[in-house]
């Protein structure tokens, strides 16, 4: 019954830190219409500064500051905007497929910076060692501990996500995705509130980065994958319901919770069998998000305008 209770509770603490993500990405393109598929390099961006200021002391990398965590978190949240911002200056002058493109490039870019300089990100081997909030309990309850603070920062984001949709500076958003030049008629600035929703929404995956480094206790090139840190997030937002705040959680959990599955499932599997099955649920995953696309586009909670006013 423990070990029940342990890996649902490291399930949920995942859909948490996952929630997170869609949330950002939520901000970016559910309510301002960028498409950034680059969310793999704010999130790198954000576990990387946790991890290197909260580990201790090593030669094989930078920082080892074994700073608290609620100093560190922060930082990754403004690490992951600071990248933002720049690229956002340059990169959101592009539209649409163009914005994608650019966005996957700078990811990768992040992605390879972080496995060759050694010296900074211990490259290859990445950041040991990492302390996750509350592990001194001990199992169960530090990791239940843990679930509950990821779920209080999801809770928080997920308020202030709520405030933002329904401020004036969330409808000026939907009026940049809907009609830029009616928001332009009346006094809006596109470029300039495309701007703040991207490195808004790369803050928010800047802290999903640091609680995913403090999850895996250890933070290296490998744990960055672009399935799970990007495409997955997608799925999740568009299956939730893209542009509804409630809709990227749900959507979330829900998707995290057939992707963990299935992960189960296949691992039941013997031998060559289990490495096949992980490239069917990579099919499944796709093909279920085609049959949302084609009969429920809205996703499972779709948005609604009337209610955000």
């Amino acid at each position: 019954m423990e070990q029940a209770a342990l890996y649902f509770a490291t399930m949920l603490t995942l859909a948490g830190i996952y929630a997170a993500l869609a949330l950002g990405l939520n901000l970016q393109w559910g309510l301002t219409g960028l498409m950034n598929f680059g969310g793999l390099g704010f999130v790198a961006m954000g576990a990387y500064t946790a991890a290197l200021l909260t580990a201790p002391a090593s030669p094989m990398h930078l920082g080892g500051f074994g700073w608290p965590w609620w100093v560190a978190w922060p930082l990754a949240a403004l690490a992951g905007a600071a990248l933002a911002l720049p690229i956002g200056a340059i990169a959101l002058r592009l539209r649409a497929d163009y914005l994608a493109i650019a966005t996957i490039g700078i990811a990768e870019i992040v992605r390879l910076a972080v496995r060759n300089e050694d010296w900074l990100t211990g490259g290859p081997l990445g950041v040991p060692g990492i302390p996750r909030p509350f592990e001194a309990l001990g199992l169960p309850w530090g990791q239940f501990a843990y679930l509950a603070l990821v779920a209080a920062v999801v809770a928080g984001l997920f308020a202030l996500a709520q405030a933002t949709a329904r401020s004036p500076f969330g409808r000026a958003l939907r009026a940049v995705r809907d009609d830029e030049e009616a928001a332009k008629a009346v006094g809006k600035n596109p470029a300039r509130l495309r701007l703040q929703a991207f490195v808004l929404g790369a803050a928010c995956m800047g802290l999903g980065g640091a609680m995913l480094a403090a999850f895996f206790k250890f933070m290296g090139p490998d744990a960055l994958d672009p399935v799970t840190t990007t495409f997955l997030v997608w799925v999740m937002l568009i299956a939730g319901g893209s542009g509804n705040n409630a809709g990227a959680v749900i959507g979330a959990i829900a998707v995290w919770a057939v992707w963990a599955a299935t992960d189960w499932l296949a691992g039941q599997l013997p031998g060559e069998l289990a490495t096949r099955a992980a490239y069917v649920r990579l099919f499944l995953i796709g093909l279920a998000l085609q049959v949302i696309l084609l009969t429920r586009p809205q996703g499972l909670i779709g948005e609604r305008i009337g209610a955000q006013r």
